[in-house]
């Protein structure tokens, strides 16, 4: 039977990620940056695509305000969807759009949702991490309870803002996976998947890395986004976005 290893949420995209992606026998690699536009965004993913290694599009979006923003990972968007816009809006224009919504770190720290979100929305979820090397053991655990009581599907990725980490967790689906579609539809077709990582001390210290990672994400990183860069490129009253959003949020 056919299968694909697919890492299912990365931040960076490069000529060495694409390199370790494949040494790390992934098949498919999901990039999702923060903060950039989905055009952009499709545009880097095809520049690195080949014939070894699909790199499929995709946007986490950041639903809410800053201070209580909640993270969603859309796979499969026709069409741009902006940040800090409520929750419920974010779903419904996934849902119109056909694409795949997926939950990433559910209630870790202030930023994933929350069992109740996720409950609220199972009918418009299509899958739920389970494992992510930012967690410590106990929110993995919860994770897992999380998407076992909501009784949806899992899945795992790197979440690779570090190179060396991509590919560390993937899952596999037992179907072929060979464009963005076909993503979309293992994912919305409930397809049988399996969630693995890596482990050793090696792995363990690459988590370890990554968690480090976002205090400087969560420090430096933040302060730069708040008062050095101006408006957000996926900001709702971006001229991108066409005042479609206008009164959403």
């Amino acid at each position: 039977m056919t299968a694909s290893r697919v890492d299912l949420h990365v931040k960076i995209l490069d000529e060495n990620v694409v390199e370790r992606a494949k040494s790390q026998g992934v098949d498919v690699l999901v990039y999702a940056p923060h903060f950039v536009r989905l055009p952009d965004i499709r545009e880097r993913a095809a520049r690195f695509s080949d014939d070894e290694l699909l790199v499929v599009p995709a946007r986490e979006v950041f639903t809410g305000s800053w201070k209580h923003r909640r993270h969603v990972l859309a796979v499969g968007l026709k069409e741009p969807v902006p940040d800090f816009i409520p929750l419920e809006a974010a779903m419904r224009e996934f849902d119109r759009q056909g694409a795949a919504a997926l939950v990433p770190h559910p209630e870790f720290l202030n930023v994933g949702l929350s069992g109740d979100d996720i409950y609220r929305f199972r009918d418009r979820i299509d899958a739920v991490e389970v494992w992510n090397p930012k967690h410590w053991p106990h929110h993995n655990s919860r994770a897992r309870e999380i998407t076992d009581e909501a009784d949806l599907p899992a899945f795992t990725s790197s979440y690779a803002h570090i190179r060396t980490s991509v590919g560390e967790a993937w899952t596999t689906f037992e179907t072929a996976i060979d464009s963005a579609s076909d993503l979309v539809s293992a994912l919305k077709d409930e397809v049988p998947r399996k969630v693995v990582h890596e482990s050793g001390v090696g792995h363990k210290l690459r988590c370890a890395a990554e968690f480090a990672h976002l205090g400087w994400e969560n420090s430096y990183g933040k302060i730069d986004r708040l008062l050095l860069s101006g408006m957000e490129p996926t900001h709702p009253d971006h001229i991108a976005y066409e005042d479609r959003f206008d009164g959403v949020y």
